[in-house]
């Protein structure tokens, strides 16, 4: 598809991460070939349903350009979200970018919870167990893999 605006002025690298449950970091680069004026803005609906926002906190360079974006009180739907990064500069017309990302393959999982151990000095071995880890959306038990590594001391 031809999209309008200046060649290589799109943003590039776009990627996002939800961390402590309900935070969300976006960052990107600059077009390469972007004017020096250029001013990049981040918008986001998660999904349809609710209205678009704008970054309510965005992250600059040392040129005071907007190279990234922090969220709070995200909530992670299975449906995918849509991100759209725009551009403005006084001597050139910005292409945008757009991608729809899965929120729950962007997540990092906190630790699983209340984690415990109960070891028996006969051949019966330990016992170990936890609950899943806090995340944004309802999401079956079954979903989680779990990896434990025992060290002997």
């Amino acid at each position: 598809p031809v999209f309008a605006g200046m060649n290589g002025s799109a943003i590039e690298n776009f990627s996002c991460v939800i961390y402590n449950i309900f935070l969300m970091n976006c960052t990107w680069q600059a077009g390469r070939d972007a004017p020096a004026d250029t001013q990049y803005f981040l918008y986001w609906q998660n999904p349809r349903d609710d209205k678009e926002m704008e970054c309510e906190l965005y992250i600059k360079d040392e040129n005071g350009r907007n190279v990234g974006c922090r969220f709070q009180n995200v909530r992670i739907k299975i449906e995918k979200a849509y991100f759209l990064v725009n551009g403005s500069s006084k001597d050139a017309l910005i292409q945008f970018y757009d991608e729809y990302i899965e929120l729950y393959k962007i997540e990092i999982l906190t630790a699983p919870l209340n984690v415990t151990a109960h070891c028996t000095r006969d051949s019966a071995g330990c016992n170990i167990t936890w609950h899943p880890p806090l995340t944004s959306h309802e999401k079956n038990a079954e979903c989680f893999q779990y990896e434990i590594s025992i060290q002997n001391k």
